[in-house]
């Protein structure tokens, strides 16, 4: 039995450190409790999202039911293959499960499992948290069934233990707001949301996760990929959570149906929030990452259905009741995002398309909710896997790129410098993995001000095009 798709493979850390002028390079698999009951058994017995794993057929009948009776309420993956995150002095390997796996980011030693759901009841949770300037760590997660109910939990978990507390830092995760699930059996699937200083944006879009058919996915024989839709007639809803009053803001805020994976920033400006995303159309990208559309040839002919295009949205904060239906309630200049009154009262967004083609977005995280300028990125054309890495300004639209033939980079990283002044003061790392096989991978480095080539560390072992990662500097391992 192989994998089905590519975000379903064992995680597998890898990092680069940098010491004394020189760069090395370590990797090792993440040994989570799925990657252990894998090995022993010798084949996948564990499921991931794309991929269902079935009970051995030399098995009894007796022993093939029971298998078959466990997966009424299917224990979810600890293969935390999607990111880094970092909770008070901690780091950990994270997935979109309740599970996440405590690393050694020095060794890339595995640690503790932690379940989520001992501290904050979510069964999902997103790989990609905020941290605020008090140090914070938010994050976002979907609480299935709870008291007979389906919501969206925002919780946050502080940057250290209280004194005097003998309690994990877990234990002090406090639950800020939840936001009811618009269908009880059918929550939103979501992969980041946004932050301002003092606002939360969560977009309820219409790929829809229908617990009913991952509940009975087992004994169908599909996997639970197979189980999100994408409601292409439903509106996308925009939540706004004031962080302050820990509740809504008045107004219900939507947008035309579409499918996000990333944000990319958000802020306030005069009376209104300000957010950035990457959007498609569909949800055909989760399709095209299947391993036996991998391995078609690709092509113009066979291009993806749907480009990633960010989008600028603008949330007027304080409507008037007064004001006519369709007047665009959009008071900023430098956009031409549009916020208009329908004849429910509601407020649909149209958003400015600022560019076309960018994906797996960074910023400085020095900018982040607040007004900020440029999008570091991979940049895709007709097929999914990035062929650049690029700098968009919002402010010119100008985009710098770097490139190079059979080279494919991952997620770019900026590092700001330590004495910097303007935004784009620092680095850009990303890792590159090439289709040559005379070309040995690498670590390349840009000046994210020209987006020049400053050095590249080539790598004498297979890399693999990673998804996200983390910067850690040197005095904030723990020693």
């Amino acid at each position: 039995m192989f994998y089905s798709h590519w975000f379903d493979g064992l995680a597998l850390l890898h990092s680069f450190t940098f010491q004394n002028g020189e760069v090395y390079y370590r990797s090792k698999y993440l040994k989570s409790d799925t990657y252990n009951s894998n090995m022993e058994a010798n084949r996948i017995v564990v499921s991931e999202f794309g991929t269902m794993a079935y009970p051995d057929p030399c098995k009894n009948i007796f022993s093939k039911a029971f298998t078959y009776l466990s997966h009424v309420v299917p224990a979810f993956t600890d293969n935390c293959l999607i990111n880094i995150i970092k909770l008070g002095d901690d780091f950990y390997a994270s997935t979109e499960t309740n599970f996440i796996r405590k690393i050694n980011p020095q060794n890339l030693e595995t640690l503790e499992k932690v379940d989520y759901m001992k501290y904050v009841t979510v069964n999902i949770a997103t790989s990609h948290p905020h941290y605020d300037s008090a140090g914070n760590t938010i994050n976002m997660g979907t609480s299935i069934g709870d008291k007979a109910k389906t919501k969206y939990l925002l919780f946050k978990i502080p940057p250290k233990i209280p004194d005097n507390s003998k309690k994990s830092l877990l234990k002090h995760a406090e639950v800020v707001c939840s936001i009811p699930c618009n269908r009880l059996l059918s929550p939103s699937y979501y992969h980041s949301f946004g932050m301002t200083e003092n606002y939360i944006i969560f977009i309820e879009q219409p790929l829809k996760l229908d617990i009913v058919k991952m509940a009975t996915a087992y004994f169908r024989g599909v996997n639970w990929a197979s189980c999100i839709t994408f409601h292409k007639d439903d509106k996308t809803w925009i939540h706004i959570i004031d962080k302050r009053t820990k509740k809504h803001v008045s107004g219900k805020f939507y947008t035309d149906a579409l499918v996000t994976y990333h944000h990319i920033n958000a802020y306030e400006e005069d009376g209104h929030i300000v957010f950035d995303i990457i959007a498609y159309k569909d949800n055909s990208l989760y399709d095209m990452f299947y391993l036996a559309n991998l391995k078609k040839d690709f092509s113009q002919e066979t291009a993806m259905t749907s480009v990633p295009v960010c989008k600028r949205f603008v949330i007027p904060l304080q409507c008037e009741k007064a004001v006519n239906e369709g007047v665009n309630l959009v008071r900023i200049p430098m956009t031409t995002a549009k916020a208009r009154k329908d004849e429910n009262g509601d407020i649909y967004c149209e958003p400015e398309n600022t560019c076309e083609g960018i994906e797996l977005p960074r910023i400085n995280y020095e900018y982040n909710g607040k007004k900020y300028r440029y999008v570091y990125a991979t940049h895709v054309e007709w097929r999914p896997i990035p062929t650049k890495i690029v700098k968009f300004d919002n402010i010119t639209k100008e985009v710098l790129s770097w490139t190079e033939d059979m080279s494919w980079p991952a997620e770019p990283m900026f590092i700001p410098h330590p004495e910097a002044i303007e935004e784009d003061d620092g680095v850009i790392l990303s890792s590159v993995v090439s289709s040559d096989p005379n070309k040995a991978p690498f670590l390349l480095i840009l000046d994210a001000k020209t987006f020049q080539e400053m050095g590249r560390a080539s790598v004498n072992a297979n890399i693999h095009l990673d998804l996200h990662g983390i910067f850690i500097p040197e005095e904030n391992l723990t020693k």
